[in-house]
């Protein structure tokens, strides 16, 4: 890879194409495998647009999900192909793409230097041999694509009928990358599925071959060292080898937020430093001896690369995760949604994220899934949720049925995010008789919910002029709450420029360091986890709230001892830095204070009862 950064999958549709967009220019990406039915309908706008005969797969096809995931994977393949080979066939004429695959490397790319040794050469027999040197190093970006593993929904078919377990939602959307004809690697977040993790082996192309390394390979998103080490130990059972560890922080990220139990982004990264040498030589001796099983011999162990993503936001932040923690590269996600030329962002939605400022961003509870989500206020699927609220009409219909799992009210599961749920919820909450500030509580906890099936693709096809006038155009988007720095749309070149330092796209703008913005956000979530619980005497939540807050403690001691490594920064940003610590140190100890004050009250309450 001749850059040290990537574009992670951003929502269901947000990046469904970026590949076709950036793969030409040596940039990685990742699209999301989730909405087979978004799928689709790109595949066939971009079969058009490339001049290919589209065949649609139907829905009562057998095993249409894998089939068209399949079919849109080989298409964005061949069109990054084809992309990748015009831009090699170009000349080094002003203005061609061939040159700016060149300008955007980072500067200390030995392709790069040669590229601009070349530059300044006069025609001759060596500058068009240095010419034909730099074509013949080019590579395209990865054409990564992502699985959530929760999603996970088992289907049935056109009968009614129960189909088994391959064919639910995760293990067809695996099934369709498998048997593409990509040379890639497949995503996997949001926790363990052994389901979905035991069915990786039936694909030989997850299996070394020549030189020990496979077609396709197994990237795990993480949020801590453990449970990393715990899911790469039982795929090395299986002689599935991870590629990569790509490292998320738990709340300063984009999409589905996972807090970890106080663990912050320095320490994680500081524990895989200082471990991976121990967990490398204790995964291969797991992966040698599966291989073995299956009579496959390796001899060397395989790269296992580290990668961190999740709130960076200037080009320092990235230079020193990849010096001080040593990763091999790093993820810029939510900044491209501004972007244009590489994520799909409707007009109106791109409008409202530049105007937008730090409050329009939060964590939200909004997900079906019952996972933290990043929220932003301003969309117009958050607008119209508010409006059905107001005209006494909550939910949402329910149509594409990805994150169906209730079954409180029916026998087969029912999205919370539906107006079905939520109209069942709200009448068993009114016959509770709770007192009106309970029961409000309880009613905007259930209309909370947002529907992402839909929410989260439409974007994507309003800008490509996919909608019908009668579909629904409310359009959800999860940016992490760092793009609340960045207020304009810009180029490509721009924002690969900022990550890389050549420009400064938020010059003048107090932002503090990545680090302390997800500290905040944790502070935040343990105040409210606090609050919210402050009814409830229950010693085992108790004691989580004590070890989070120790580790959120012991965190900012940590980084209290960093601050001295941040040499590239002024003096006055490194005792800022201290300040902030400081101030979330004693938000915590002001928390806690409270805290042990009302459950005592509260105990004393219990005893006069009694």
């Amino acid at each position: 890879m001749h850059h040290t950064f990537h574009i992670p999958v951003l929502g269901l549709g947000y990046s469904i194409d970026t590949p076709v967009k950036v793969s030409h220019f040596g940039i990685s990406s990742v699209m999301s495998i989730v909405d087979d039915e978004m799928i689709e309908r790109m595949r066939k706008h971009h079969s058009i647009a490339s001049g290919e005969i589209f065949v649609p797969i139907n829905k009562n096809e057998d095993d249409f999900r894998a089939r068209r995931i399949t079919a849109y994977l080989n298409l964005v393949n061949r069109i990054a192909d084809k992309n990748f080979e015009d831009l090699k066939n170009q000349s080094f004429e002003d203005g061609a793409d061939l040159n700016l695959y060149f300008q955007l490397l980072p500067e200390h790319s030995t392709l790069k230097k040669q590229y601009l040794q070349m530059m300044t050469m006069e025609a001759s027999d060596e500058k068009q041999l240095l010419q034909a040197t730099l074509k013949s190093q080019l590579t395209k970006g990865a054409i990564d694509v992502n699985i959530m593993s929760k999603v996970d929904k088992l289907n049935k078919d056109v009968y009614g009928q129960n189909l088994p377990d391959a064919f639910s939602d995760a293990s067809a959307a695996l099934r369709g990358f498998a048997n593409s004809t990509l040379s890639s690697s497949l995503v996997l977040s949001a926790g363990m599925n052994p389901r979905l993790y035991n069915y990786l082996e039936n694909f030989a192309d997850f299996y070394p071959i020549q030189n020990g390394h496979s077609k396709k390979q197994i990237i795990l998103k993480v949020s801590d060292f453990r449970s990393a080490f715990i899911q790469a130990k039982y795929l090395a059972k299986k002689g599935i080898w991870i590629s990569e560890f790509r490292i998320e922080s738990g709340l300063n990220c984009g999409g589905h937020a996972f807090a970890t139990d106080g663990f912050l982004l320095g320490p994680i990264l500081e524990e895989f430093k200082l471990k991976k040498q121990e967990m490398l030589t204790e995964l291969f001796a797991l992966y040698e001896v599966a291989l073995n099983a299956k009579s496959i011999d390796i001899k060397d162990i395989p790269a296992l690369r580290i990668t961190v993503q999740g709130g960076i936001g200037t080009a320092q932040e990235d230079e020193f995760l990849l010096k001080h923690y040593e990763v091999d590269a790093t993820g810029w996600g939510s900044p491209f949604l501004l972007v244009p030329e590489v994520t799909n962002v409707d007009d109106q939605t791109l409008s409202e994220l530049t105007k937008a400022e730090s409050s329009d961003y939060y964590v939200s509870n909004s997900s079906p899934l019952g996972v933290l989500f990043n929220n932003f206020k301003r969309s117009s699927a958050e607008k119209q949720r508010l409006e059905r609220i107001a005209k006494g009409r909550p939910g949402s219909p329910c149509k594409k049925k990805y994150l169906v799992s209730n079954t409180e009210f029916t026998a087969e599961p029912i999205c919370t995010a539906s107006r079905q749920y939520q109209n069942l919820k709200i009448k068993q909450i009114q016959s509770l008789g709770l007192s009106t500030a309970e029961r409000e509580v309880k009613i905007s906890a259930v209309t909370e919910k947002l529907c992402l099936c839909e929410g989260l693709s439409t974007a994507t096809l309003i800008k490509h002029k996919l909608l019908t006038p009668r579909e629904n155009h409310a359009v959800s988007i999860c940016p992490g709450p760092n793009l609340a720095w960045f207020s304009k749309i810009y180029k490509l070149s721009e924002m690969v420029d900022h990550i890389y330092g050549r420009a400064d796209l938020l010059a003048g703008v107090s932002r503090p360091n990545m680090f302390i913005n997800e500290l905040a956000l944790y502070v935040a979530h343990y105040q409210t986890d606090v609050g919210f619980n402050a009814m409830r005497i229950d010693d085992k939540k108790q004691k989580y709230l004590e070890k989070f807050r120790t580790q959120l403690l012991a965190g900012i001691d940590y980084y209290k001892a960093l601050i001295p490594e941040f040499v590239h920064e002024r003096h006055s940003y490194r005792e800022a830095m201290l300040c902030q610590l400081e101030v979330c140190e004693q938000q915590l100890q002001e928390t806690m204070d409270n805290d042990i004050v009302y459950q005592q009250s509260r105990r004393d309450e219990i005893l006069v009862e009694k």
